[in-house]
């Protein structure tokens, strides 16, 4: 018998493409997808069918949160040793720009920074760009031995690739998953057009503000915006090979 594909947890700071890359599991026939449940709910699921997560919601169950996830790590990882992790990430003044509106509404993006109540007076887009390097560098740093690091940008560029380097990892090539990325592939576009579908968690959070989702930064943010943020970003941004000026 075929061995069946191992359980998936998707990762990543909020407006990088966790919701999109999620939902390539929501297509994929295998998988039964889940968008951020609660921590409890993966914990708990029944496994009997292979399962995918993004983002599970925050939760002290089963012991504390390491720093920069919403959950405790050793317990997941204790309870499924063949979890798949990945983490994706995005250009930090791309994600700036997106993350505006959720972080003005209370700091609405999760899990926090531990110190997010201190930087509630700081300009939006300080508040942003701290909650992308935490996220990036506490976060990331929790599972960089053990996630598949994967980018925003090469999602962009070549879904249908991205999305075959994905399923191909996890042993899946047959004839209904290739159909199912596929069908996931077209809707992802640079742009918005007829082909282009939202993921669906992340509509709330989604402004008609910019004509492009690489390098929209250039069409939000101000010289004056990134003279604030990049301070904050740069060394982080560094180690995923980022730039000021992609």
């Amino acid at each position: 018998m075929t061995r069946p594909p191992p359980p998936v947890m998707i990762l990543g700071c909020g407006r990088s493409g966790t919701s999109i890359f999620g939902e390539l599991f929501q297509h994929v026939p295998a998988y039964d997808y889940r968008s951020e449940p609660p921590f409890e709910d993966v914990m708990e699921a029944d496994y009997g069918r292979p399962r995918a997560f993004k983002v599970p919601r925050d939760s002290d169950r089963y012991g504390a949160p390491a720093p920069g996830l919403s959950f405790p790590l050793a317990a997941l990882r204790a309870r499924r040793p063949d979890m798949r992790f990945f983490w994706i990430v995005r250009h930090p003044l791309d994600a700036i720009a997106s993350l505006r509106v959720g972080i003005a509404q209370d700091w609405g993006h999760h899990p926090r920074p531990p110190d997010w109540q201190a930087w509630r007076d700081r300009p939006l887009v300080e508040r942003c760009a701290h909650h992308w390097a935490f996220l990036n560098a506490s976060g990331y740093g929790q599972v960089a031995g053990i996630a598949r690091l994967v980018t925003f940008e090469a999602m962009i560029a070549d879904p249908l690739g991205f999305a075959r380097g994905i399923t191909g990892g996890l042993g899946l090539d047959d004839a209904g998953t290739r159909a199912a990325i596929a069908a996931w592939a077209d809707r992802v576009q640079d742009s918005s057009n007829a082909r282009f579908v939202e993921a669906e968690t992340s509509r709330g959070y989604s402004r008609p503000d910019h004509s492009r989702r690489v390098g929209r930064w250039r069409e939000n943010l101000t010289a004056e915006d990134v003279a604030c943020a990049w301070p904050i970003v740069a060394a982080t941004a560094a180690r995923f090979g980022y730039a000021r000026q992609p």
